[in-house]
């Protein structure tokens, strides 16, 4: 795991979709993040320990032990992560992971997202051009790349735009509408992130995917989902942990900065 430290930061931003408005300075305490995305090897780990439910991609071409684990529901990568004794990020710890302090719209500062940076879509197609194996008709679905895909970027976290989307720990809600519940330090968005609550139905995605194009792929992006992830799409998710959770599981040396 790689250590964010704790102070300000700049989450949302004015000119992007309207979920993202306005730009606010809150505060996050300091944190841990996995350095990459949960992979098919160890979410299998977890299923046969039977502490995780069975889940599999429904694309062929997306059974690597060093791919992302995708199709999974938000409870399924709550579980993964309680397993494994550390939890989802909050909304505002993976914005704060992939932006820094001062609001850069991607890990690497505010550079335009290429393939050399991310997994994403873009004129070549689907995976940065990458087809998928197996039917003809279905390679340009293109797939995920087994991780780290790309170069650590801002504090030696890999992949967080791009190659799969991750869910976190919130509920969705316009930030102009969340009121206290999104503001302040450690911010938790509605009804605190708990397994209920009333008027909310979707919990919400960051850092696009390799299926998506470079409109989705910052650090600002939203995109709402239903937990239960009906229909299926090919969501992933990493982990976060506590200061002392880390320090159990000997998380290492905080990673430098960039």
């Amino acid at each position: 795991m790689a250590c964010v430290p704790g102070g300000p930061m700049i989450r949302g931003r004015d000119d992007g979709p309207r979920n993202e408005r306005p730009a606010m300075r809150t505060h996050v305490s300091t944190f841990y993040m996995d350095r990459l995305e949960v992979t098919i090897a160890d979410y299998g780990a977890c299923v046969r320990q039977r502490r995780c439910r069975a889940v599999k991609p429904i694309y062929s071409d997306f059974n690597r032990p060093r791919q992302p684990m995708v199709a999974v529901t938000w409870f399924d990568a709550v579980r993964y992560c309680e397993a494994v004794g550390k939890r989802l990020p909050t909304e505002t710890e993976w914005e704060k992971a992939a932006r820094g302090p001062d609001g850069d719209l991607y890990p690497w500062g505010n550079a335009a997202v290429t393939c050399e940076r991310a997994v994403i879509e873009d004129a070549r197609g689907r995976s940065c051009g990458l087809p998928k194996a197996g039917r003809a008709d279905l390679a340009a679905v293109g797939r995920t790349l087994e991780v780290p895909a790309r170069p650590a970027y801002r504090y030696g976290i890999h992949d967080l735009i791009g190659n799969s989307w991750e869910w976190v720990a919130d509920w969705h809600a316009d930030y102009a509408k969340c009121g206290d519940a999104c503001r302040g330090i450690d911010p938790r968005g509605p009804c605190g992130g708990s397994r209920n609550c009333p008027g909310h139905r979707e919990r919400v995605l960051r850092g696009g995917s390799w299926y998506w194009d470079a409109s989705h792929a910052t650090g600002s992006y939203r995109r709402p989902y239903v937990p239960d992830n009906q229909p299926i799409s090919h969501f992933g998710f990493r982990c976060a942990a506590d200061p002392a959770a880390a320090a159990r599981l000997g998380a290492g040396k905080a990673a430098s900065p960039r």
